[in-house]
């Protein structure tokens, strides 16, 4: 998408046509096309204004940076939330999968534990039978 036309093109626009030239004319001293002297034209008649229109583009945050820094209080509060808790206590209208990612680019992860409860079918190495826990290396 191209960009907006400066502020002196949209008032030379204006002026020219306060002087009673043709918008083909105007175009053509300008090197723009009809429309875009049509769009400036109507915008300066509806709003009186000149001023190009903001340019809103990309998708919306999913939360504010407020409530990032809420999210960032509560993990350094309780280590081993999941995102799952997370997304629930904050009422967030996110995926996991997003709120992953949204953790990942603030710099946190989340990463396995590297412990797991003993099975009673199948034995695991490097465990120590009295504690109940095995550790598992990768």
């Amino acid at each position: 998408m191209p960009l907006p036309l400066s502020k002196e093109v949209r008032e030379l626009i204006i002026y020219h046509k306060e002087k009673g030239a043709k918008n083909a004319e105007i175009a053509n001293w300008l090197k723009i096309t009809e429309r875009s002297v049509e769009r400036i034209l109507k915008l300066y008649r509806e709003q009186k204004t000149v001023e190009a229109k903001p340019q809103n583009k990309g998708r919306k945050p999913a939360f504010s940076s407020n409530k990032m820094e809420q999210i960032t209080a509560k993990i350094e509060e309780q280590p081993d939330i999941t995102l799952e808790e997370l997304v629930e206590h904050f009422e967030l209208n996110i995926s996991i999968s997003a709120l992953s990612r949204k953790l990942k680019k603030s710099g946190l992860s989340f990463k396995k534990r590297h412990f797991f409860q003993k099975s009673n079918s199948a034995q695991m190495s490097n465990g120590s039978v009295a504690s109940g826990w095995d550790i598992f290396h990768i």
